[in-house]
């Protein structure tokens, strides 16, 4: 009965590729077609312990010049993918056009290639460096506007998989901001800045937190959320993306 109904699901409500607009015809991780799935341009890992990014001549597991000079306020940033082609694709439609199935197989993806990034089994939540999880808010009139938090979508099922709390009221967005993709790395530090503040202090304190969002662009955004954790008593603080910009 079960293929009978799936059958017809398809047949009334075909999913839709949101890389190349096709048909879906890979059920494990649809909307997405088996070629674009398999095309996402994933990270391998490696490249500063600090913020991730890959620089030629810097050996694995060192830090890199830049996160020596000023340190950002995060412990560790990792990414899953590189925010081009279809990640971007799947990203922006799942963001601007509110295509919310998107975010079932990226959150899939982004707990296991996420808990290989950050050291441990997706099935060993035991040995993950984090207590709980932070998905990075949005204001309440973008929330209202957009009806979802994307970061949202993709952190619950992480947390569910990893057996961690997720905690969706320990980080507040006090004002509005503009998008940060209008705004060069300057303006983006100044757009976010003092725009968060820790709602629930008791659920924060002490304890190592792992930020979750779509994407990394300068780190703005996910630096001025850790400054808040931090200053609420957070142990430690990481950040944990589906994709991020190019490396320099």
């Amino acid at each position: 009965m079960s293929g009978w109904l799936d059958a017809v699901l398809d047949l009334l409500f075909p999913a839709i590729c949101p890389v190349c607009q096709a048909r879906s015809d890979d059920r494990a991780h649809r909307p997405f077609c088996q070629v674009c799935w398999a095309a996402l341009p994933l990270l391998a890992g490696g490249g500063c312990r600090v913020c991730g990014r890959h620089f030629p001549g810097l050996p694995e597991g060192l830090t890199c010049d830049a996160c020596h000079r000023e340190p950002p306020p995060f412990d560790y940033a990792r990414a899953v993918g590189a925010y081009r082609d279809g990640l971007r694709a799947a990203i922006h439609a799942l963001k601007y056009q509110r295509r919310q199935p998107i975010a079932v197989p990226l959150a899939a993806l982004l707990a296991e290639a996420g808990a290989r990034l950050l050291g441990f089994a997706p099935d060993d939540e035991s040995a993950a460096p984090f207590d709980a999880i932070v998905p990075v808010p949005l204001h309440p009139a973008r929330l209202a506007e957009r009806g979802f938090n994307q970061a949202e979508l993709l952190a619950a099922p992480c947390a569910r998989r990893w057996q961690r709390p997720l905690l969706t009221r320990a980080l507040l967005r006090t004002r509005p901001t503009r998008p940060q993709t209008e705004l060069d790395a300057a303006s983006r530090r100044r757009n976010v800045a003092g725009a968060f503040t820790v709602g629930e202090p008791a659920a924060v304190a002490g304890r190592r937190l792992l930020v979750v969002d779509d994407v990394l662009t300068t780190g703005a955004t996910a630096g001025a959320a850790a400054r808040a954790l931090r200053r609420a008593g957070a142990r430690a603080v990481g950040v944990l993306v589906l994709a991020r910009v190019a490396d320099p």
